[in-house]
């Protein structure tokens, strides 16, 4: 299995470089605000801001960056380590009531086959394979009883340990870009007066794009961090070349206010250097990183030769396209599964059902999404959390998620529980968990995954318009909810 890669940076452009590289990383933005970074890395140093050379400067934000998401990471393995009760697997595809009608429909295909089609018969289903007459098997398992079991959840699912195991990784990699000219470092330029006379400035001239790289080995928290530098020269292009390509919007939030990757391309001339440095993340660097970190560099392929499109791969015909600015990352795609439906996650999915207890230790509230609409099942309410990403197991993958969506931070909570439902090739498991006492999770729409992220009082569940899963699982999850606070009320 590869080591993954955990890229700290939302940029497109940083993540497309790896992609086609061979590398699919899992985007955790840092959130660092980087002006408090420099003044603080400058206060240590004895020196202004000012008097901070470029490369120290992109070194700084890089590791900061790289740091932030480390903690952050950190802070979900021990949620992880600290989780207890009990893991319960449900099997509905091994339910009798699954199985009679398994049976049903392989007698009705069967009779359908020997009957001729001439003879008019009006049977439903006849004529159609035993595929599409057992449609009714989906994830809709209102009645069904399935078999279960029971194990501790600190048990390894299908032996991975995640983040508390013993490594190496995932590699957690930050960057930072400046472009260094006349002598001053320009960073993203936000406004158009500035990218204007920054670009005015800039042509028929040169200057130094530096990218600082970061590295951190979250099993051994060892970082590494260089320097990536690259000389860009530009063309001479007019006026209303500058006011054109700032319609774009492109070099508002770019470093230098240019990129060699989209519009601005055309306008250099050429490049002393690295080129991928240019554009945010030099693999060359990154590659000599994880040489100096004991790792070689194939080992992070995760990326089959010639895979598909990702963002094809993410069309589901249920639902509106997602927005452009979403970004693939390991583990989305749509899974074809025995229940007849397809499921999101290659390597499964996951969420938090996260409850609030009032002072005598009684549910109270639980978090729910309200689905944004051009998700699956769009509009409905469920409970955040999504696609486990590669080498993550469930609980971590929904601390992730819910994290992103709904601002569950994870050292506020404790989790006491999971479901499991597997489906055999495909499984959703479901992490109960409850604020720390004396803590409050403080609920927001962290992406646009979601319309809206409220506490909603237990007794008005039901009475939502609920994702089919949640309306079907919520009365046993209620159950539950209500007899782990009463276990966990001495605690």
């Amino acid at each position: 299995m590869a080591i993954s890669m955990i890229l700290a940076s939302q940029s497109r452009p940083r993540r497309d470089v790896l992609y086609a590289a061979g590398i699919c990383p899992t985007i955790k933005v840092s959130h660092v605000d980087e002006p408090a970074a420099l003044e603080q890395a400058a206060q240590q140093s004895g020196v202004p801001v000012e008097r901070l050379d470029v490369g120290h400067r992109v070194a700084i934000l890089a590791h900061a960056k790289a740091n932030a998401v480390y903690e952050a990471y950190r802070a979900v393995a021990d949620t992880l380590k600290a989780a207890r009760g009990e893991r319960v697997i449900a099997y509905p595809l091994e339910s009798e009531q699954v199985r009679a009608q398994r049976r049903a429909d392989e007698e009705l295909s069967a009779n359908a086959a020997a009957t001729p089609a001439a003879s008019g018969s009006s049977d439903v289903g006849a004529g159609q394979p035993a595929s599409v007459v057992s449609s009714a098997i989906t994830r809709d398992f209102s009645g069904v009883t399935p078999p279960t079991r029971v194990e501790p959840i600190g048990k390894p699912v299908n032996g991975n340990e995640g983040l508390n195991g013993s490594g190496p990784g995932p590699l957690i990699v930050g960057c930072d870009s400046m472009f260094l000219f006349d002598g001053e470092c320009y960073g993203k330029p936000h406004d158009e007066a500035t990218a204007r006379e920054r670009l005015r400035r800039m042509r028929g001239r040169s200057g130094e794009l530096w990218t600082g790289h970061c590295i951190i080995d979250f099993a051994t928290g060892r970082a590494i961090q260089d320097a990536s530098r690259a000389i860009v020269y530009f063309g001479e292009y007019t006026d209303e070349d500058i006011d054109r390509y700032i319609a774009t919007g492109e070099p508002l939030e770019v470093a230098g206010s240019f990129t060699l990757e989209g519009f601005g391309g055309a306008f250099i001339d050429r490049i002393d250097g690295d080129p991928h440095g240019v554009i945010g993340i030099s693999l060359p660097l990154l590659r000599r990183l994880v040489s100096k970190l004991g790792m070689r560099w194939t080992d992070l392929w995760n990326v089959e030769p010639h895979a598909p499109n990702p963002e094809e791969q993410d069309k589901h015909p249920d639902s509106v396209l997602p927005p452009i600015e979403n970004v693939h990352q390991p583990g989305d795609g749509w899974v074809s599964c025995a229940c007849g439906r397809r499921h999101w996650g290659t390597h499964g999915a996951a969420g938090i059902l996260l409850a609030r207890r009032n002072a005598d230790g009684e549910v109270t509230h639980v978090a729910m999404q309200h689905r944004a609409q051009w998700s699956a099942e769009g509009g409905t309410w469920g409970i955040p959390g999504g696609a486990i990403a590669d080498n993550e197991t469930p609980i971590e993958g929904a601390l992730r998620e819910s994290f992103e969506e709904a601002n569950i931070t994870p050292q506020d909570i404790e989790v006491v529980g999971s479901y499991r439902e597997d489906h055999g090739p495909w499984a959703y498991t479901t992490v109960f968990a409850f604020e720390k006492p004396g803590h409050e999770v403080r609920l927001r729409a962290n992406d646009d995954e979601s319309m809206e992220i409220a506490w909603v009082p237990v007794g008005e569940v039901p009475n939502r318009k609920l994702l089919t899963a949640m309306r079907t699982d919520w009365q046993r999850f209620a159950d539950r909810l209500h007899g782990l606070a009463a276990a966990n009320r001495a605690r």
